[in-house]
């Protein structure tokens, strides 16, 4: 298991998503402050704050847990991009990197949970 959170990739690549999340956020209409913006912001917020959350209860079945989650807020995150580009918040040109990104997460997630799954179930 890594040292720390910070080691993981997933966490990392999950930072950097929040950071694109919070920069194409700036532009949406003020009156959605409260509404998709915060949403998405907290959804986003939520993917590596589980996978350091899990990580650092040093128990496999846990962290798996923790993983699950962030993979769940992952899908929120994809859903308010196309719901932001269907209300016309953002030009699917400017969608696309997001939906990229969040793939790529998604694709280290699964791996990583397959990897914390395997040795929950082997008791390590």
């Amino acid at each position: 298991m890594p040292q720390t959170y910070r080691d993981l990739i997933a966490w990392q690549k999950a930072m950097e998503l929040v950071t694109q999340v919070y920069e194409i956020t700036r532009a949406f209409p003020r009156d959605e402050l409260y509404g998709l913006t915060g949403q998405l912001r907290r959804a986003a917020v939520s993917i590596p704050s589980n996978v350091a959350e899990g990580q650092a209860r040093y128990s496999h079945a846990e962290f798996h847990h923790f993983l699950r989650n962030a993979r769940g807020s992952l899908a929120e995150v994809e859903t308010q991009i196309q719901i932001a580009c269907n209300l016309k918040y953002i030009k699917e040109g400017e969608a696309l990197p997001l939906l990229h990104a969040t793939a790529e997460e998604g694709r280290i997630l699964n791996a990583l949970i397959d990897s914390v799954k395997k040795r929950a179930a082997g008791g390590e």
